[in-house]
């Protein structure tokens, strides 16, 4: 049985950044978001491959279930893409849809009643069905710009069906056509969810709930290697802590946290090497470092 059910791209990444470069290391939305969230619980990753994708023993070794996960004839989904001084901007050489361009998203019997899903950004469309297919579960969904510019009423309707809604900066200003994140906030929380997270990149979170509002600072990191996967690890770190918890603003607010710490990590070191080093510990620590950061 799995705590929570995480859907989206697996990829074969491409990276170059000021501090080095890397070739075919895993990458996507559900792998860096399940490495991250089994931290704290055990989930269940649902995605497809190519025959060309060999790193099936992350996942193993990190008790993740791959029972969801489809290997297909073709090639996995590729991203190529690079990053300046300014790692808050990933610039795109090439993305290669592969077996991805017809991913319909298929859960097992044992996935259908895990307490939480994560929806990674993926097309609303295959959003709403996967929550057609899951018994009553407490959802956390991602997006991005291109569907809030091309399937705006479809993703409408997978955030009204959803507990947290998790999005960037621009993102937010987007959606509600608002240049001012509080009032974005307040605008997406009317749709009925229990908390919105926004993500300032380097600048921190900031999260909603009711009549609430936690600004967390980003983690003063010297050594950003590969940004390529933060917002996922924080979104994974984000949920796997909240399924073993209430939902709730104190647990809310800690999983905002514990999700910032692992992100931090994640962009120590290309891919998700950093996160296969690291142990519960060093995220505790690093937790424990935030809460002196903003105490006063």
């Amino acid at each position: 049985m799995v705590d929570l059910v995480i859907v989206g791209s697996i990829a074969l990444d491409n990276i170059k950044t000021p501090f080095g470069y890397v070739e075919n290391v895993p990458g996507g939305s559900a792998t860096h978001a399940s490495i991250a969230a089994s931290f704290f619980a055990r989930p269940g990753i649902v995605g497809v491959v190519g025959e060309d994708f060999n790193h099936f023993d992350v996942f193993h070794s990190k008790n993740i279930s791959i029972e969801g996960l489809k290997v297909v004839k073709g090639k996995t989904f590729r991203w190529s893409g690079y990053y300046e001084y300014d790692m808050n901007q990933a610039h795109t050489l090439e993305t290669q849809l592969n077996v991805f361009e017809n991913f319909k998203p298929e859960l097992p019997d044992s996935y259908k009643n895990a307490r939480y899903v994560f929806l990674a950004n993926i097309d609303p469309e295959l959003q709403l069905s996967v929550l057609e297919q899951m018994k009553n579960p407490l959802v956390v969904i991602d997006t991005m710009n291109y569907w809030i510019e091309n399937r705006r009423e479809q993703l409408l309707d997978v955030i009204k069906k959803s507990n947290i809604l998790l999005l960037n900066d621009a993102e937010a200003r987007e959606l509600f056509n608002t240049t001012n994140l509080i009032s974005a906030g307040k605008k997406i929380l009317k749709l009925g969810l229990d908390a919105v997270v926004i993500k300032k990149g380097e600048h921190g979170v900031l999260l909603f709930t009711d009549n609430e509002m936690f600004l967390l600072p980003g983690y003063p990191l010297e050594n950003v290697r590969d940004p390529t996967g933060a917002g996922d690890s924080f979104a994974g770190a984000f949920t796997g802590y909240l399924s073993k918890n209430s939902l709730n603003e104190e647990y809310i607010r800690k999983a905002v946290v514990y999700g910032s710490s692992v992100a931090s990590f994640n962009m120590e070191d290309f891919s998700f090497n950093n996160l296969k080093k690291i142990k519960l510990q060093d995220i505790e620590l690093r937790y424990n470092e935030f809460k002196n950061i903003i105490r006063f």
